[in-house]
């Protein structure tokens, strides 16, 4: 299992309160969440630079 997978899942298992990448590992960790039964779960908040913080929600977004 990858690093971010690992991330992904210490995020959903509240081990982690967020997870911050930037724009160079952008589309890998958004593949990996696409592929997830709980992808509305995970909420990301796009910061200046680039960089995109994701959190995981109580509830699935709409």
């Amino acid at each position: 299992m990858s690093e971010m997978n690992d991330l992904v899942e210490k995020l959903k298992n509240g081990e982690i309160k967020q997870i911050e990448v930037d724009k160079s590992n952008f589309y890998e960790l958004r593949e990996i969440l696409v592929e997830r039964e709980d992808f509305k779960y995970f909420r990301g908040i796009a910061k200046q630079g680039g960089k995109v913080v994701y959190e995981y929600l109580e509830e699935e977004r709409s």
